[in-house]
């Protein structure tokens, strides 16, 4: 899921917990009992993950439905 998506028009992005920059990192997104792997801008601190809305929106909502539909 990773290259769905260009992560560098997210650069300069900060925690609004922390107010440290968000940098790329791994994280695991599950759903219905699947994990997928996709790389995400994360605060460094407290580990908050920003997901962009084009990617909710789109390539997530997709895996969603066909998990959905099995």
């Amino acid at each position: 899921m990773s290259n769905y998506f260009d992560l560098s028009a997210y650069e300069g992005w900060v925690c609004g917990d922390c107010g440290v920059a968000l940098v790329p990192g791994k994280v695991d997104i599950a759903y219905m009992g699947n994990s997928f792997p996709v790389e995400l801008l994360v605060c460094p601190k407290c580990g908050l993950v920003l997901i962009p809305e084009e990617l909710a929106l789109g390539k997530m909502n997709e895996v969603e439905k066909a998990l959905e539909d099995k």
